[in-house]
C-alpha cells in the first residue's frame, strides 16, 4: 500500500510558477508509476501528467504540455510537478496517484490505485 501527501499549492499570477511535491510511503514507491491530475469546480477530474517508474518516461495532457513537467526522486519517495507560464483555467485541485498495475502509465482515473488529498492551485488573472 502506498500513502501519499501532496503540497506546493497556493495562489499565483497568471504567468507564474509553481512546484507541486507528492510524498509517498512505503518502500515499494520505486515501483509504481505516478500521475497527477486535477479537477476544477463542477467539473470530473483529469489527467494531467504521468511518469514511469524510474522517471525514465513521461507523458502529458496536451493542455499542459510545453508548461508542466514532471519528475520524480525514488530515493525521497517523492514526485514533482513543476507547473510554468500558469493560466487561470489551471485552477484546479490537483491530486498525484499511484498506478495499478505499478507499471503502467495510465491517463484514466481508474488506472490508478492510491491517491492523496489534493492541493489546490488558484491562478488569478
Amino acid at each position: 500500500q502506498v500513502q501519499l501527501v501532496e503540497s506546493g499549492g497556493g495562489l499565483v499570477q497568471a504567468g507564474g510558477s509553481l512546484r507541486l511535491s507528492c510524498a509517498a510511503s512505503g518502500r515499494t514507491f520505486s515501483s509504481y508509476a505516478m500521475g497527477w491530475f486535477r479537477q476544477a469546480p463542477g467539473k470530473e477530474r483529469e489527467f494531467v501528467a504521468t511518469i514511469s517508474w524510474s522517471g525514465a518516461n513521461t507523458y502529458f495532457a496536451d493542455a499542459v504540455k510545453g508548461r508542466f513537467t514532471i519528475s520524480r526522486d525514488n530515493a525521497k519517495n517523492t514526485v514533482y510537478l513543476q507547473m510554468n507560464s500558469l493560466k487561470p483555467e489551471d485552477t484546479a485541485v490537483y491530486y498525484c496517484a499511484a498506478a495499478n498495475p505499478p507499471r503502467l502509465m495510465g491517463v484514466q482515473s481508474k488506472e490508478y490505485a492510491y491517491w492523496g488529498q489534493g492541493t489546490q492551485v488558484t491562478v488569478s488573472s
